[in-house]
């Protein structure tokens, strides 16, 4: 039995992750802005849920959560950092206020939280940080792209992070979900930008505009599976550096892949041209 902690877990993913994780008999801490949501989201959890409140933008309440957790269960062995929010519109669509929105809870609030749980991971010698990334962390389109910087962001900080912590028996798994029914693409989660530039709405960020309206609760992902999935890969203790989830998603990490491949081999020449004469080469 582990114990889970998991922000934004009142709804979409993060209340997936949590069911599973329970029905599985581990505990869960289960943190959001609102105590409240929580318990209606989990009204018969008994003892192996405890909700606490938890702004990620906020440091202070990040370390009361983390005290809370050990308080209660005595460790944690899962962080997810789930919470986060959307911003759809093209990139210079985006005001700085909007921009800045979106990073402090997927980029500042995820870093927030990882200074509360990983000094517990640390100490233990053990312990899986997962951090939700997404597709748009790996591959950029149109339409997405700030919301997308905030989830490069993720996989950097991540990447670096499974580096500094694996010799001290600690894992980081990032997690890159394709379109999933949640409701991701709902008022309450996804914000558009207040400007929409006329030039943009015949192209490809128009185009997103419309699927994202199209699509939204009828998207191919199913979020119940994904949970299974994530709460899988971390219960094996095999998990990867990425998890890419959907088929959608897959093909898009293919498809990006291909082309970087393409391009590094038709650009080679020129790549490394740029050494000093005397450098060692590696290849």
């Amino acid at each position: 039995m582990s114990v889970w902690f998991v922000t934004g877990a009142s709804r979409g993913f993060g209340a997936e992750i949590v069911h599973e994780a329970l029905s599985r008999g581990h505990q869960v801490v289960a943190t959001a802005r609102s105590v409240e949501s929580v318990l209606a989201a989990f009204p018969d959890a008994g003892d192996g849920l405890l909700p606490v409140s938890l702004d990620v933008t906020d440091e202070e309440q990040g370390r009361v959560a983390a005290e809370a957790a050990l308080a209660a269960f005595g460790r944690i062995d899962v962080l997810v950092n789930n919470a986060g929010r959307g911003l759809l519109g093209a990139v210079e669509e985006a005001s700085d206020a909007e921009a800045r929105a979106v990073f402090d809870t997927n980029v500042f609030g995820l870093l927030a939280v990882t200074r509360a749980v990983a000094p517990v991971l640390r100490a233990q010698r053990s312990g899986t940080i997962v951090n939700l990334s997404s597709v748009g962390g790996f591959a950029g389109s149109p339409g997405w792209g700030v919301y997308g910087a905030t989830k490069f962001a993720v996989e950097g900080l991540s990447e670096a992070l499974h580096a500094e912590l694996a010799p001290l028996g600690v894992h980081v798994l990032i997690v890159e979900p394709g379109y999933f029914r949640t409701d991701f693409l709902d008022s309450s989660s996804l914000q558009a930008t207040a400007a929409q530039i006329a030039d943009y709405e015949g192209g490809p960020v128009g185009a997103t505009r419309a699927r994202a309206a199209d699509v939204n609760h009828q998207q191919p992902g199913d979020p119940v599976k994904a949970a299974k999935a994530i709460v899988d890969v971390v219960d094996s203790g095999k998990a990867p550096l990425r998890l890419q989830l959907g088929s959608d998603c897959v093909a898009a990490v293919e498809r990006k892949l291909e082309r970087v491949r393409r391009e590094l081999d038709d650009w080679r020449s020129v790549s490394v041209a740029t050494d000093h004469d005397d450098a060692f080469r590696t290849s």
